[in-house]
């Protein structure tokens, strides 16, 4: 399969990564989710191209990950804000973020902590059940087929579980 025919996949996931699967696109989410906003902001923070930086912005900006918002009127200068889409990446970062330190920090541990505004505690992202909330892993669940997916394909069910 080519990168550019990942949009067009019968998954989830290939969709998500067409959009969103490349190391600048997840490190400028990262950003605005560390409050960062104005184009010079994240070229100086991230060390990237304007190039580059121009156009993982214009993709989230054209799949409603982010928006653009005047904030000054002459000459009109835009920032970038996340759309209610773009919050919704928020359990993905920090399941990544958590991952890398479990699995990649070093001696000195988390190089960010993350505390709860509503009791003030230090935390790290659980992922549960939204209907009983009993906290899940990968050996907790199962996958079945959904309504999105087309009888003509190839069932994602017909490649073996992963073992683990």
């Amino acid at each position: 399969m080519r990168w550019e025919e990942l949009g067009q996949q019968p998954c989830s996931l290939a969709r998500t990564l067409a959009v969103l699967g490349d190391r600048w696109t997840l490190m400028i989410l990262r950003d605005c989710f560390l409050g960062i906003r104005r184009f010079e902001q994240f070229e100086r923070r991230l060390g990237i191209t304007r190039h580059v930086l121009a156009d993982r912005l214009k993709k989230l900006v054209e799949h409603g990950v982010l928006s653009r918002v005047p904030y000054q009127q002459r000459p009109l200068r835009e920032e970038y804000r996340l759309t209610e889409s773009g919050l919704d990446l928020h359990p993905a970062i920090m399941a990544l973020v958590s991952w890398g330190d479990r699995h990649m920090a070093d001696e000195r541990g988390a190089p960010v902590q993350h505390r709860h505004k509503a009791c003030g505690q230090l935390i790290r992202p659980v992922t549960v059940c939204s209907e009983c909330g009993e906290p899940v892993t990968a050996r907790d669940i199962e996958v079945q087929v959904g309504s999105g997916w087309k009888a003509d394909e190839l069932s994602p069910l017909s490649i073996p579980a992963a073992q683990g």
